[in-house]
């Protein structure tokens, strides 16, 4: 039994190669930190332009709203995109690449934040979406807002699969979360914000009282 549970949690964990290219494949993992060293200077410089160029209150509202706008595209992304599986062989290897490897090995430590070579076409297109409907300056905060939630979401996702949470909060979280690893990939979609699962109908139910699940 413990030689199964061992093998179990090798495969959880284990890293597997993605392509045969070393290059691209050393790309496809990252460290936990990754993100936080890319995009925080971005946050900083366009928290600066928009304070700049807008007042404090309209700049924290801007950011307020990027930062809501992220969540939902979290959750529509992990839902719709992440999750679709798509036709054909080749369909399949985009599925696995995109997000089935997550599934297959959820407790990979590298591949647990987004690598740029993934975040930073999103970020491009959020540039470009975000100035084409806001224009400049009011596209500063959004952006600051978005990148936040990002930045947020990407720490969460880790904190999740590697952390024990002693605060009521975060034992929910890592428990919708592991749900929809090891019991219902169809509902908890929301990883940093779980409150769209619940507006989505798409939330796993409360644990009563005597529930002793461990997930």
């Amino acid at each position: 039994m413990s030689q199964t549970r061992s093998t179990e949690a090798d495969r959880l964990s284990a890293s597997p190669r993605l392509f045969e290219n070393d290059l691209l494949d050393k790309f496809s993992r990252v460290h936990w930190s990754m993100p936080l060293f890319v995009y925080t200077p971005i946050v900083v410089l366009l928290s600066y332009l928009s304070v700049q160029a807008l007042s404090v209150p309209v700049a924290v509202g801007a950011a307020l709203l990027g930062y809501l706008i992220w969540t939902l595209t979290e959750y529509l992304g992990h839902r719709y995109l992440f999750h679709y599986e798509f036709p054909g062989k080749f369909g399949a290897r985009i599925h696995f690449l995109i997000h089935g490897v997550h599934h297959v090995h959820p407790n990979d430590p590298l591949r647990l934040v987004m690598p740029p070579l993934l975040s930073g076409p999103i970020m491009a297109i959020a540039f470009v979406i975000t100035t084409l409907i806001f224009g400049w300056p009011f596209a500063y905060p959004v952006l600051t807002g978005f990148l936040i939630g990002y930045i947020s979401y990407d720490m969460t996702h880790y904190y999740l699969h590697h952390a024990e949470p002693k605060t009521r909060l975060g034992i929910a979280m890592r428990r919708a979360h592991m749900l929809h690893h090891f019991r219902d990939p169809a509902r908890g979609f929301g990883v940093s914000a779980p409150w769209w699962d619940t507006i989505f109908k798409t939330a796993f139910e409360a644990p009563s009282r005597g529930d002793k699940d461990k997930t």
